[in-house]
């Protein structure tokens, strides 16, 4: 996993491609939001975001 974080960010460096990394970072964001509130009381508000 380490390994493809970091041939990633190589590629970003490289490719001048900065305007990807806010992409990723709000893409993981909602992936560990939904993780984190599945199951809990928190879900119906999480729902109403999208």
């Amino acid at each position: 996993m380490f390994e493809f974080i970091k041939e990633f960010w190589e590629f970003i460096k490289v490719r001048k491609k900065y305007w990807l990394i806010p992409i990723f970072l709000v893409l993981g964001f909602f992936g560990i939001l939904v993780i984190l509130t599945e199951g809990t009381a928190l879900a119906p508000f999480i729902y109403t975001i999208f």
